[in-house]
């Protein structure tokens, strides 16, 4: 079962009429670290490999950018492995998840320079001095038309020997599997407490928002933009982690 958090995602436990599009807007922002955790198989064991990751691929005075931040998980779990030099910069176009991230920050007693940017990354996002790029569940909410844009922004903005750290869900390489992957994966949701009128609302609001590639796909994309060294660190079913080395 999931970690446990105070404010319990409902927010699809109501029937609604026409579902509408997934937004990261207040409501969301709320209950996030607990729809993440009761939706992401082994989502804490996502976040420690994403640390332990980024302290051995950091460099000193350098800048560590979670694009896609979200409520600042991420940058909490590396901050006590990653050097003190290194400065955060979380970047999210939901100013809802800016201000939770901020509390969440702020509470945890982060002392290194952190920056806070709002920002959409389907459209320009300046990346600097960076040694590690992270990209947790994110890409797959950039329109498909933008990513190889993103990708390559990411890339240029790498110091050399810097990581990009991508963690997706996927489609399935041989499609017959796709069907038994989101039936493995929505049995986890009901493992976690979810109703079936959560799960289908849920899956009607992501139909138009979250677009996943396949593994493969991803892999293309990375070394089509120049990471011709690229490993697979993670994989469940139709979740998956890459990790890319800029040389």
């Amino acid at each position: 079962m999931g970690q446990q958090f105070d404010t319990k995602d409902e927010v699809f436990k109501p029937e609604i009429k026409k579902v509408p599009d997934f937004k990261f807007g207040s409501s969301v922002a709320n209950v996030f670290d607990d729809m993440v955790n009761r939706s992401v198989p082994f989502y804490g064991e996502m976040q420690r490999m994403i640390a332990e990751q980024a302290a051995d691929l950091a460099t000193e005075n350098s800048c560590i950018y979670d694009l896609g931040c979200s409520t600042g998980t991420t940058m909490i779990g590396m901050n006590t492995m990653v050097d003190e030099s290194v400065t955060f910069v979380g970047i999210d176009d939901s100013l809802p998840m800016l201000d939770k991230c901020r509390e969440k920050l702020d509470e945890a007693g982060i002392t290194r320079p952190v920056r806070m940017e709002v920002a959409d990354l389907n459209q320009c996002v300046n990346i600097q001095n960076a040694s590690v790029v992270v990209l947790c569940l994110t890409l797959q909410f950039v329109r498909p038309i933008y990513r190889e844009k993103l990708i390559r922004t990411v890339y240029e903005g790498l110091n050399k020997g810097g990581a990009l750290i991508l963690i997706e869900k996927i489609l399935a390489e041989e499609s017959s599997f796709n069907r038994e992957f989101i039936k493995y994966y929505y049995n986890y949701k009901r493992r976690n407490s979810y109703s079936e009128l959560e799960i289908s609302q849920k899956r009607e609001a992501l139909e138009n928002v979250l677009i996943p590639y396949k593994l493969s796909e991803n892999i293309s994309l990375l070394r089509d933009i120049g990471f011709n060294h690229c490993e697979v660190f993670f994989k469940w079913y139709n979740f998956a982690g890459i990790t890319a080395i800029k040389k």
